[in-house]
């Protein structure tokens, strides 16, 4: 086993990275970027490395300087988390070859599988069935449109070496494909330092079901169960579960196995994700994520196995210790994801800022994750997860209703965040009897809206869910961003009243109908401007969007809630905009 080793990240998985290396007695060196040096996974850690000022591009995102912390502080090992650099071959390889040990799979396997277009490739030779897609990168809007006219839309542009939703964007039509591609690009390049993007036909009837993969150095591989991550908004997931409920056990197995064929092709080692859509009895091949998942304490809690732990040992070269007849599922776990996002309406606006106070429940079968406390800032510079809050239960209806009580019992003082959101959702019924696909969410779930006024800080409301109060920051009027946007725009899925919604689903109201404009339209919350797509003297309607605001590593579109003529533009591309900043003014407001 290793002395020290080096965790490049930062929150949640760096400081749980961090406690599972000391209670196995291996001293942990974090590195951070200058404005993180504050943060729980320095706090947590050994020692630190200051990788320096400016974006991720430049820190955590930077292969030479961490390989560099790692040599300086004695680490023997580099363990990358997920996100950032975790699926980067290049960085495998740079780890590997300064001598040290990198504790995930090798720089071959992250290419073949990592890279999402190869992964198909691996795919087709481990006879997994796959879903519709493109036989390489596509390289422009014109290729995403003769994909869509061949397969037919909805179409997906995803990153080929990322995940988490980044770099993702649905197509619903031609007209929409030139913006699209653009934006999956950008935020691809942001988030992972490569805009490599393919296209995938989107099922629109499936289930998100993932299997959790592990393998050794000396040849064993092993599936440990499923997890349903269905729950989603923006392609993002906001609930994962274990076991993916309503499933055949033919199923399981035939799921199980293909993935464990997939690892076995590519030689893999540590543990790794196999994604796939589920439609009825079948199955189709989406990616395998490289890493360690967000939502691997799941499956902690049903296998009662330490995945981080074994993560560790199989690095230093030990053998998995497990056989596919020794992998026991029992119960049932269910985790939120709590990030700081602003759910009221649906909207999920990124929610960065102090933390006053950060209470976390405890009790049988609950467990918090977390990569901040009381304190502590959420900066707009990174990913907006807070924590994750899983319950494990005898059955799901148990966990569903020990999670509920959890979620009532968190304290997040200072910030919005996704805790009503996904409080709301698991009261739904359809949820509770697993009716639902990828695009239950946005196209059917209908967040209530909150009272107008604000309460007496100015600025925020109240709201009452699962008998706790929670206070939601107010935005400024004259925008509307995210899935709200969506909804303001005529033909888009959550424009339309989908027939026979879940009981517990409600219609949105307040602030989600049209009103006057003030006449200027304001960022709502701090970001970066990276796309402007008005001028003045432009004519634009309600539902225009106007600005793409970057921040907490999402694009957020920028609409006009009103109908008028453009009278100033003070906004331009690369600008960073504080919470409020004036970005446009009308010549008139309209009614």
């Amino acid at each position: 086993m290793f002395d020290k080793i080096l965790v490049a990240n930062r929150g949640e998985i760096a400081a749980r990275v961090v406690r599972t290396a000391r209670d196995l007695g291996i001293a942990t060196v974090a590195v951070h970027s200058e404005a993180d040096a504050g943060a729980l996974h320095v706090r947590v850690a050994d020692e630190a490395v200051d990788l320096g000022p400016g974006p991720a591009s430049e820190n955590y995102l930077n292969i030479a300087k961490i390989v560099e912390a790692a040599r300086a502080t004695g680490a023997q090992a580099v363990h990358p988390g997920y996100g950032f650099l975790a699926e980067n071959a290049a960085f495998a390889q740079a780890v590997t070859d300064a001598g040290l040990v990198f504790i995930g799979p090798s720089a071959a396997a992250i290419t073949a599988m990592g890279e999402k277009v190869s992964a198909r490739a691996v795919a087709v030779a481990a006879d997994v069935p796959l879903a519709p897609g493109s036989d390489g990168p596509v390289h422009t809007a014109d290729e995403v449109i003769a994909f869509g006219g061949r397969f037919g839309y909805p179409v997906l542009v995803k990153a080929s070496y990322g995940g988490g939703g980044r770099g993702m964007r649905e197509i619903r039509s031609a007209e929409e494909a030139a913006d699209a591609f653009a934006a999956a690009v950008r935020e691809a390049t942001a988030a992972f330092g490569n805009g490599q993007v393919y296209c995938e036909r989107y099922l629109v009837n499936a289930r998100h079901v993932e299997v959790q993969v592990f393998g050794d150095s000396h040849g064993n591989a092993v599936y440990l169960g499923d997890r349903d991550c269905s729950v989603q908004r923006r392609h993002q997931k906001l609930i994962e579960e274990a076991p993916a409920p309503g499933l055949s056990d033919d199923l399981r197995r035939r799921m199980g196995e293909s993935a464990v064929r997939l690892a076995r092709k590519v030689d893999y080692r540590g543990a790794g994700t196999v994604e796939y859509l589920v439609e009825g009895d079948d199955f189709y091949f989406l990616e395998m994520n490289t890493r360690i998942q967000v939502e691997h304490p799941v499956t902690e809690a049903v296998t009662g196995l330490d995945l981080v732990a074994l993560q560790l040992r199989v690095a230093a070269g030990e053998p998995l210790g497990i056989t596919q007849d020794d992998v026991r599922i029992i119960g049932a776990a269910i985790e939120a994801r709590i990030n700081a996002e602003d759910a009221s309406g649906g909207r999920f606006l990124p929610s960065p800022g102090p933390i006053d106070e950060l209470t976390a429940p405890s009790g049988d079968g609950l467990r918090w994750d977390a990569g901040y406390e009381s304190g502590d800032e959420v900066l707009p510079l990174y990913d907006s997860l807070v924590g994750k809050l899983i319950a494990a239960a005898p059955t799901r209806e148990e966990a569903i209703d020990r999670l509920r009580a959890g979620l009532a019992e968190l304290r997040v003082d200072g910030i919005a965040t996704t805790a009503p959101a996904a409080a709301h959702l698991l009261g739904i019924e359809a949820f509770r009897r697993m009716e639902i696909n990828t695009l239950w969410l946005e196209s059917s779930v209908e967040f209530p809206e909150f009272d107008d006024e604000p309460d007496a800080d100015g600025g925020r409301f109240e709201v009452e869910v699962g008998g706790r109060w929670y206070r939601i920051p107010f935005f400024p009027e004259g925008v509307v961003t995210g899935s709200a946007a969506a909804s303001a725009v005529p033909g888009s899925p959550a424009a339309t009243d989908a027939g026979g919604r879940p009981s517990g689903a409600k219609r949105s109201g307040g602030r989600a109908k049209k009103k006057a404009g003030d006449g200027t339209v304001k960022a709502p919350m701090q970001g970066t401007i990276v796309k402007v797509n008005v001028a003045p003297g432009d004519e634009v309607a309600a539902g225009t969007v106007l600005f793409v605001l970057e921040a907490m590593k999402m694009e957020n579109p920028i609409q006009a809630t009103q109908d008028g003529v453009i009278a100033a533009v003070h906004a331009e591309v690369g600008q960073s905009t504080p919470s409020g900043t004036l970005l446009a003014e009308f010549e008139k407001a309209v009614a």
